[in-house]
């Protein structure tokens, strides 16, 4: 019997051992925390972040990624990669332009984001320009800059809550 309770000991501690480091090194859910990827993802939306989608390859445009804050705080952010390393980026009247062309954007109401002008700045090497879906609520690199890799924790790959929106985001 005695052996019996030391092995289950050993294997709750093995899989809570897993689990952590699957959770520190592979993936992590995250709460959206708030409403600046709409309507791609909403507040309390729950997704799983891919930790080793940059150790062998590089963010991309349209990647959703998930960040520390840039300004040092303990906050963590997630915004969509819109420009990367070496891209020139500027909004003229609302739209979106990379390198000189304007960016099909459907997720976008370009209703709200009218008249907006920024730039342009071309991005650092290494770095990643990063914005919110929904641009008039949106605290993201048009405030903070462009935005180191080393500060990227992951790419989200899959929403896991709520249930009715399971999948892609």
């Amino acid at each position: 019997m005695r052996f019996g309770y030391t092995a289950a000991v050993v294997c709750l501690a093995w899989g809570i051992a897993s689990v952590l480091l699957l959770r520190s090194f592979v993936a992590e859910p995250f709460a959206v925390p708030s409403a600046s990827m709409l309507p791609t993802l909403r507040p309390g939306d729950h997704v799983v972040v891919d930790k080793l989608a940059y150790r062998f390859g590089d963010p991309g445009r349209g990647d959703l990624v998930v960040f520390h804050e840039p300004r040092g705080g303990d906050e963590l952010l997630l915004k969509r990669v819109v420009a990367v390393g070496g891209q020139l980026i500027g909004i003229e009247d609302g739209v979106l332009h990379v390198d000189g062309h304007a960016v099909r954007e459907p997720f976008v109401n370009r209703r709200l984001v009218d008249s907006v002008y920024f730039g342009p700045v071309r991005v650092p090497a290494d770095e990643v320009f990063v914005m919110g879906d929904r641009r008039e609520d949106s605290v993201d690199s048009r405030s903070f800059g462009a935005i180191s890799r080393a500060l990227i924790i992951g790419r989200v790959d899959l929403r896991i809550w709520p249930p009715g929106r399971l999948g892609a985001p």
